[in-house]
């Protein structure tokens, strides 16, 4: 029995692209073939991502919190990968929102314009993170003035700080 083996497509040779008759009139036909080498060398070589290193970078938040209590109010930064930072519980933090992170899907997204939320108040909490995530901007707002406002907040527990239900509402 034969074992297949993953093979990459072959590459034609730096000297068959010299030769190549139609692209003997371009002035820069010694640029192509470097372009041709340089393009050959990295898709060779792993990427940074595939090697299991992290992004140059890392992902980076600063996320400012307001009127959600006396401890919990401030401005905390968050790095991610490798974690840390001023934010109370960095690795917690970076887990939520990796946790939320799909492929083409905005993780700090607002509730849909269409969506139908509860009319329930949360209390005064608010809060801004900035910053940069999956190599995206980031500037996002949340409150707790309604109850897809409050669902997207909790979503985010522990970069957002956990706040229970505003005074005099139901169960507080």
């Amino acid at each position: 029995m034969t074992a297949l083996s993953p093979s990459l497509p072959s590459l034609p040779s730096l000297s068959s692209l010299s030769s190549i008759p139609s692209l003997s009139f371009l002035p820069g036909r010694r640029s192509l073939v470097a372009l041709a080498a340089v393009l050959a060398s990295l898709a060779a070589s792993p990427s940074p991502a595939r090697a299991g290193e992290p992004a140059p970078d890392g992902d980076r938040l600063t996320v400012t919190v307001r009127d959600a209590g006396r401890a919990a109010d401030g401005t905390y930064e968050v790095r991610c990968r490798p974690s840390g930072g001023t934010h109370p519980d960095p690795d917690g933090a970076c887990a939520a929102v990796e946790e939320r992170t799909r492929w083409g899907q905005d993780a700090f997204a607002p509730a849909p314009r269409d969506a139908v939320c509860t009319m329930q108040y949360g209390g005064p909490a608010s809060a801004r993170i900035t910053g940069t995530w999956a190599g995206r901007p980031v500037d996002a707002t949340y409150d707790r003035t309604n109850g897809c406002a409050i669902e997207r907040w909790d979503r985010l527990v522990p970069l957002l700080p956990e706040v229970g239900p505003a005074p005099g509402a139901p169960g507080a």
